[in-house]
């Protein structure tokens, strides 16, 4: 119908749209609806007082009810003819209206005007309705930040921040840009980005985004990132993208309109004088028969049936943290046969945590401990601050005097500590005495996948300590319900063999590719796609994105690098497995509604038109039964919306 316009249409009215503030779109949006009522109310009246006023009293609050529920689609539809050089539902709707008051129909004509306007007005609330999340989160954002130089505080607007400015956000106020903490501790409400409804704790070194709210404590941030590049200005380009891309159902139906409405125009046209001559009509009843056939066979619902729905759709999927980049992406997800998973930062947290910590027996724990958590804090490699992380939540000291400490690369760490020497390294680095530290327990920790480092204390191994990227907690049940829908799925990972296995059993997956560099990973994919035909990706890095441009489907973990989210299709804000099955079932249910109202709007034209032939119908019917319909297929629709 009205909003079921070509994209150069929409993409000249969203430029007009953005001239004016936001009370005076609401406003049109007010005025399309309240337009619509009045058209009904001037009929009504005319139909209550026909008895009581003269026949040109009543023709003219029928004509007041064709101006004022007309004039706007009659605008919009001149507007897009134009535009687009070619013939639209509106100009249809129009011309049978005109043409039923031309042979005296003029409550019927005002009839159609008035149901053709209020599933416009209908139509134009659910385009508004599946846009609030973009208006919703434009509010979240502070236009102003207080910027600390020199000690003073200065009000700025955030557009006039740039990286490396410090700003101070008091306790209740928005966070204005994405940034790093430098100084307190706070509660963050981080459900505008991440949809989760618990704070998040937060101190000096953890980042925080703009949008999100500064609870309990004042903070002073540091900008890691211009205020237009923040993870909330994505989140909005995004789901504005997501909107104006279509689907190819849309695209179909779109292309179909134009060429569509010039049959039923030719065929009305051949209906005013062909019954007569061949069935022996009056012209009375073959031009009111062509004036029924124009209205009934004008596919307004049939042009309804797709938009409503889809976006209804992505704007359930963006409440969810679900953001999907085009209608093309959400319908294409239904069909998905296979996906294939990467493991660091997917299936796993992406960072290494220690779950065991051996100790050679007759050593005390904690000394042993508080030397290893001295020496490595000295390192940057991500291992070492693993273990140091991990022994500080263990609220020991670190604190022993670290003396000729040697980083050697690749290898691990040597320094002297109370004039004995200590190693911390892998296995080659410290001797063979580990195959026998403990009984060799260092094998199986090796088949768990798990990274092992050795401590040794003058060439005598006193130590062992595990590593593994830990599994998500949400993983487990998200594989399984993937493969409940019924689909395969694959992890391809360039770790080693062990590790891939380890995950893979304990994810439940139900086939893993490993050592994979990025040019495998695509050309595993395309084995894939050959095998299941639609097949989706799923990744976080670099180096996943040629996979996820070469997958049917895309799909970006939220916290993924940036070139892993601009390559995506679909993007998991929460980072969150079950999110991907959640979006599939947002897909089929999204489809199913189409097909039923691409079947009942197709179906409801075509008993309309076979009962005008046998002259079985009226133009209120045929009106009521059109309209009706292109309303009950935007309703359908709505149901996406939650």
């Amino acid at each position: 119908m009205g909003t079921e316009l070509s994209y150069s249409v929409r993409e000249n009215r969203e430029k007009r749209d953005r001239k004016f503030p936001n009370w005076m779109k609401k406003m049109h949006q007010h005025l399309e609806l309240v337009a619509a009522i009045t058209s009904g109310i001037l009929i009504a009246t005319a139909w209550l007082t026909e008895s009581y006023l003269t026949e040109n009293w009543s023709i003219a609050l029928y004509l007041s009810a064709f101006v004022i529920g007309g004039f706007a689609k009659a605008k919009e539809g001149m507007e897009e003819t134009i535009a687009n050089k070619d013939l639209n539902v509106e100009l249809l709707m129009i011309i049978a209206a005109i043409g039923s008051a031309s042979i005296g129909y003029w409550m019927e004509g005002a009839i159609l005007i008035f149901i053709f306007s209020l599933s416009g007005a209908l139509e134009t609330y659910t385009m508004s309705k599946s846009e609030k999340e973009i208006s919703a989160l434009m509010d979240l954002q502070p236009e102003n930040a207080l910027r600390l130089r020199n000690g003073q505080e200065e009000l700025v607007p955030v557009s006039a921040l740039q990286r490396g400015d410090h700003i101070l956000v008091k306790a209740g106020e928005r966070i204005p840009v994405d940034g790093e903490i430098l100084r307190g501790i706070t509660s963050i409400d981080e459900a505008a980005i991440t949809g989760e409804s618990m704070p998040v704790e937060k101190q000096k070194g953890n980042e925080v985004f703009a949008g999100t709210v500064n609870l309990n404590g004042t903070l002073v941030v540091q900008l890691t990132k211009e205020a237009s590049e923040s993870l909330f200005q994505k989140i909005i380009h995004l789901v504005q993208t997501a909107k104006s891309e279509r689907s190819p159902s849309q695209l179909f139906i779109e292309k179909f309109e134009g060429a569509y409405v010039k049959i039923v125009l030719a065929s009305a046209s051949l209906m005013m004088f062909l019954p007569h001559y061949l069935l022996g009509w009056s012209w009375q009843d073959t031009f009111y028969r062509a004036m029924i056939f124009l209205v009934v066979a004008s596919p307004c619902a049939l042009v309804a049936s797709i938009m409503p729905a889809t976006l209804s759709a992505i704007s359930n999927g963006a409440k969810s943290g679900i953001l999907f980049k085009g209608g093309v992406h959400l319908e294409n997800l239904s069909s998905i046969k296979a996906i294939a998973l990467d493991k660091t930062g997917t299936l796993t947290n992406g960072t290494p945590v220690v779950t065991d910590v051996h100790i050679k027996e007759g050593l005390k724990k904690n000394d042993v401990l508080n030397v290893i958590g001295s020496m490595e804090k000295e390192s940057t490699h991500p291992l070492a601050k693993a273990i140091v992380n991990h022994l500080r939540n263990e609220e020991l000291p670190l604190d022993v005097e670290v003396t000729d400490l040697i980083n050697e690369a690749g290898n691990g760490i040597s320094a002297t500590v109370s004039n004995e020497r200590w190693k911390i390294g892998k296995m080659d680095y410290i001797g063979e005495e580990g195959l026998q530290f403990q009984g060799g327990i260092f094998a199986r920790l090796g088949e768990q996948g798990k990274t092992l480092v050795f401590v040794s204390k003058n060439d005598e191994v006193v130590a062992l300590l595990a590593l593994k990227d830990t599994v998500r907690s949400i993983t487990q049940k998200a594989i399984n319900t993937l493969q409940k829908q019924g689909i395969k799925t694959v992890m391809i990972t360039g770790d080693n063999d062990k590790t891939a296995k380890a995950i893979a059993e304990e994810c439940g997956i139900d086939e893993y590719y490993a050592n994979c560099l990025p040019e495998e990973k695509v050309q595993k994919l395309k084995e894939l796609k050959h095998q299941y035909k639609q097949v989706a990706m799923t990744g976080d890095g670099i180096n996943d994105a040629p996979a996820l441009a070469s997958a049917n489907v895309g799909i970006a973990m939220g916290e993924g690098t940036d070139v892993a989210l601009e390559t995506a299709d679909v993007v998991l804000m929460k980072n969150d497995l079950s999110k991907i099955a959640e979006a599939i079932s947002l897909s089929k249910k999204m489809n199913r509604i189409i097909k039923q109202n691409i079947i009942f709007s197709i179906s409801i034209i075509a008993l309309l038109l076979l009962s005008n032939f046998f002259q079985a119908l009226n133009l209120p019917l045929g009106v009521i039964g059109h309209e009706g319909s292109t309303i009950l297929v935007i309703l359908n629709g709505l149901r996406l919306l939650k």
